[in-house]
């Protein structure tokens, strides 16, 4: 028999949800009523708790404010066409979530306060899964240090906590994507392959003038050439080139390990298409398009899931595509959403009932 970890439980008295129309809601605003919170010191995890979502009272001198140990994960809970609540893959965010922790130095959080923790958040505020096609349960897990002083060493005490936010689609159109030549965003050595807040804080100047050059998001390349291709923003990436599923490969620890698309890998196979997770070079995408072989592009990740790329920039070079055209990222969406809401049966054990 499961067992159930003890939780000290607090119930809101009046729900948020009563003021609140969930459908077409934008992404990462709102928050559900209840958070986790726990907190580690002496070498343990100790009062575990599930509260109403509220501020918290922090110091100035807070570690985590001056040396970055911060991080967090992405994970999407749904509703089936019962109406009742899954969550898509929380172990493999869990395992990620502690190799991201011990990148930073921080204690790993035991699996029962991580998984049944969020099962029981999730269950309490269930109500706040939009029960409606791309809206979702968007789940936040992070953790950051909490001594409050100064000091370039880890922390001896952190905050573990996790908070809800129902959310519609993250991307409404297809995107346009510029090919970073100028900023680098992860080394190898360094801690790309880790979801710590700092990778994303440092992102974001490449990001803007991606903007103000009429793009959405930028490519990373590596930091030496800037010719070998990593990650999207905050997604990972795609190229079907002739007819092959090809993916920048994760040996070098610059990039993120994707449960998207970790699970795209295994539906690309089961459909038949060779997937290769290799060094990639822009110079061989640029040709494959010229030679009218690159036929799709697109980003896989927690709040994109599958996210069709119309237009690749690349110094002056501008690669449109017809996003109408693109058959297997649109069979891929379509697998994924059926998987999701339960219209398929889930092969793979990977929605998880709350």
């Amino acid at each position: 028999m499961e067992t159930v970890l003890d939780i000290n439980i607090t119930r809101v008295e009046n729900s948020k949800l009563n003021d609140l129309n969930l459908e077409n809601i934008p992404f990462g605003k709102y928050f559900s009523d209840h958070m986790l919170e726990a907190e580690y010191e002496n070498g343990e995890w100790k009062n575990i708790e599930i509260k109403p979502y509220q501020p918290l009272i922090i110091q100035p001198s807070l570690a985590a404010l001056h040396y970055g140990q911060s991080i967090f994960e992405g994970i999407k809970a749904y509703k089936d066409t019962n109406g009742e609540g899954y969550i898509f893959r929380p172990y493999d965010n869990f395992l990620r979530f502690n190799l991201s922790a011990e990148r930073m130095c921080m204690p790993t959080v035991p699996e029962e306060i991580f998984m049944d923790g969020m099962k029981q958040l999730v269950a309490i505020d269930k109500n706040w899964i939009p029960f409606r096609e791309d809206h979702s349960m968007y789940i936040r897990p992070l953790m950051f240090a909490t001594d409050v002083l100064l000091g370039v060493r880890p922390s001896d005490t952190y905050k573990f906590m996790i908070i809800l936010s129902p959310s519609g689609p993250y991307y409404t159109t297809p995107m346009k994507i510029y090919v970073e030549e100028k900023y680098t965003r992860s080394v190898k050595g360094g801690a790309g392959f880790s979801k710590n807040a700092g990778n994303y804080a440092t992102s974001m100047i490449a990001a803007k003038e991606a903007r103000e050059k009429g793009y959405d998001q930028v490519l990373w390349t590596d930091a030496i050439e800037h010719k070998w291709l990593q990650e999207v923003g905050m997604m990972n990436v795609m190229f079907i080139i002739d007819g092959v599923a090809v993916t920048p490969e994760l040996s070098e620890g610059t990039i993120l390990n994707g449960v998207t698309r970790n699970s795209v890998i295994v539906m690309l196979q089961e459909m038949g298409i060779e997937v290769q997770e290799r060094r990639l070079n822009i110079d061989e995408v640029v040709e494959a398009y010229k030679k009218g072989l690159l036929q799709e592009v697109f980003g896989t990740g927690t709040a994109a899931t599958i996210a069709p790329i119309q237009e690749l920039g690349y110094g002056d070079l501008r690669m449109p595509f017809d996003v109408s055209s693109f058959k297997i990222a649109t069979a891929l969406r379509k697998q994924f959403d059926d998987i999701r809401y339960s219209r398929i049966p889930d092969t793979h054990g990977w929605m998880v009932k709350v």
